[in-house]
């Protein structure tokens, strides 16, 4: 399963987070040696609680030349997003605990990613949506470098709207499908 997982998730990041241009800042560490990607086969809470402050701990103790960034995957865990939201509010908390707020900050994605307010069927959704529910570990500094290069910020979830919503849903959950077909 982790290969598989993994072979997913990079295909993810090649059609969709890289492919759509979702994140402007992904592109050069797709083939990168520092791109970091933990599959955890753990299904019970302490299982995922163990590999995210392993990696956690893993990229604080390396530098960004080693690991610039870490995708952790839960291929057999919290399939339901609400368990998933809690479980990310709980890696908050860890990340807090761990004196890493400011060091490190954590994105979330997942199958089903719903953004509240948001009709179901919204193509919006795609932008946060992964093959399995991830939670990714990004260097602040490396996220404030990227930032300098870039005129407003804040237009990029709206770039993604307008292009999602121009692909639309079929052609998105055609591309979706195909994830797992290759």
């Amino acid at each position: 399963m982790t290969d598989n997982a993994e072979l997913h998730v990079r295909r993810w990041l090649y059609d969709f987070v890289v492919g759509l241009n979702l994140c402007p800042f992904a592109r050069p560490l797709l083939g990168a040696a520092n791109l970091r990607i933990v599959v955890c086969e753990g299904s019970q809470l302490v299982d995922l609680r163990s590999v995210l402050l392993q990696e956690l701990d893993l990229l604080q103790r390396n530098s960004e030349q080693d690991i610039a960034t870490t995708l952790v995957a839960f291929p057999q865990a919290l399939r339901n997003f609400e368990d998933y939201l809690q479980f990310f509010d709980e890696a908050q908390d860890l990340l807090l605990e761990s004196g890493l707020d400011g060091v490190v900050q954590l994105a979330s994605f997942h199958p089903q990613y719903r953004f509240a307010g948001e009709a179901p069927e919204a193509a919006s959704h795609f932008s946060n949506r992964a093959p399995y529910p991830l939670i990714h570990l990004l260097r602040e500094d490396m996220v404030s470098r990227a930032l300098e290069h870039v005129d407003d910020p804040s237009q990029i979830p709206d770039g993604n709207i307008q292009t999602l919503n121009t692909i639309g849903v079929p052609e998105l959950e055609r591309r979706w499908q195909a994830l797992f077909l290759r």
